[in-house]
């Protein structure tokens, strides 16, 4: 289907039309340039819409395979890729991980788990020393450092968002599991089996399917956070967060190189339809089965939380490997608000996949225009707002 007013495409089905209109709303109202953005319940795909442009400088519209970075959406597939093999017996959740990796106990993070890289509580969420600009594209070099860090606290002890070095942590794990890559791993245990257009490392061939990222700037008068005020301060877990990890969030991204470098925290390349099909199995039996009901119902279970989020400066809310609803409005704080039970990840700019079980419903939404916040901007909102309310009343 077609549109004048909002250059829409894609399948919306009866009882569901609240999602396009939210979804046309985004490029009338909210600047939305370039999107996508699918829902599925029970299996079936009901929402698979998209619309604008893919580049702007090129005049190039958004496709139905057109695919972007969906930065920390990245840290989902990551885990999915994960808690594959810890349902092979080749990871373990619990097990110290210097089992695998013992230059990992270093610095007294002899007792840190799997499961505390993955639910953020490692004690590693950013490195002390000056990095190099091309770090994130050197794994060695970030595997190294992290190895020889010396925690911020004690492993387990306190939640803070690990930004960037996630993706290198449990990527090393992978790697010592199985002596591949994670973005082969995830390309032979989620990917292709769920026949997902998600790539951790893009092809050169995919390429010409990119849309390039449309970086946010933040305003001159944008109101201070906890989080913008901690971060002036040098040293801090939020400025080492946002000023020592090089040069790809801040232009490497939109290069081939940066899109092919396989950061298990950032780099993903994506759609919506890719990631509400990654969720899809997790958020009913209908369909194929990624993992045991058993393991994708830890998933919605908290293992970490705090008041205030060693990095973020918010309250924050985990999983092994996975964002939970996080409803901060009362403060007026940045929040992701979805079902009680659901399960997922943002992506920086409003990118976004998740599961919720309850409505047997999983959701994906990915753009070029990165919008303000930590955690989902109102473009992201209104259409998980809109999907979920049509999703009750099917």
């Amino acid at each position: 289907m077609t549109d004048a007013a909002a250059p829409i495409h894609g399948h919306c089905a009866p009882g569901f039309e609240p999602v396009r209109d939210a979804f046309a709303r985004n490029f009338a109202e909210r600047g939305e340039v370039g999107a996508s953005v699918c829902v599925t319940v029970k299996g079936e795909t009901v929402v698979d819409l998209w619309g604008g442009l893919a580049d702007p400088a090129a005049g190039r519209a958004w496709e139905r395979d057109t695919v972007c970075v969906v930065f920390s959406c990245t840290k989902a597939a990551t885990a999915l890729a994960a808690h594959r093999l810890v349902e092979r017996g080749l990871l373990d959740l619990d097990a110290p991980a210097a089992d695998l990796w013992p230059e990992f106990a270093a610095a007294g993070k002899g007792g840190a788990t799997l499961r505390m890289m993955l639910d953020h509580t490692v004690g590693l969420p950013a490195l002390r020393e000056k990095v190099k600009p091309d770090c994130l594209l050197d794994p060695d070099y970030m595997v190294e450092r992290l190895a020889a860090e010396t925690p911020f606290w004690e492993p387990g002890e306190r939640t803070g968002y690990h930004a960037l070095t996630y993706g290198f942590l449990i990527g090393e794990m992978i790697r010592r599991a199985t002596g591949k890559s994670l973005g082969q791993v995830f390309a032979e245990e989620v990917a292709g089996p769920l026949g997902l257009d998600f790539h951790i490392g893009l092809p050169a061939s995919e390429e010409p399917r990119v849309a390039p990222m449309i970086l946010f700037r933040p305003p001159r008068d944008a109101p201070e956070t906890a989080f913008s005020r901690e971060a002036k301060t040098p040293g801090t877990i939020p400025n080492l967060f946002l000023f020592n990890h090089g040069t790809w969030a801040s232009g490497g991204v939109n290069t081939p190189e940066g899109r092919a470098a396989e950061i298990g925290a950032a780099s993903g390349v994506a759609n919506a339809r890719a990631l509400a099909g990654m969720f899809a199995p997790l958020a009913s039996s209908a369909g194929p089965r990624l993992l045991a009901p058993e393991t994708a119902a830890a998933f919605a279970q908290a293992s970490s939380a705090g008041h205030l989020d060693a990095t973020l400066k918010i309250p924050t809310r985990f999983g092994p490997g996975f964002m939970l609803a996080m409803d901060n409005r009362a403060r007026g704080l940045d929040s992701l608000v979805i079902g009680p039970r659901a399960f997922g990840h943002v992506g920086a700019g409003g990118s976004l996949g998740f599961a919720d079980p309850d409505l047997e419903m999983s959701f994906g939404y990915a753009m070029t225009k990165m919008g303000p916040g930590l955690l989902l901007n109102p473009r992201g909102q209104s259409l998980v707002d809109a999907a979920r309310a049509c999703a009750r009343a099917a």
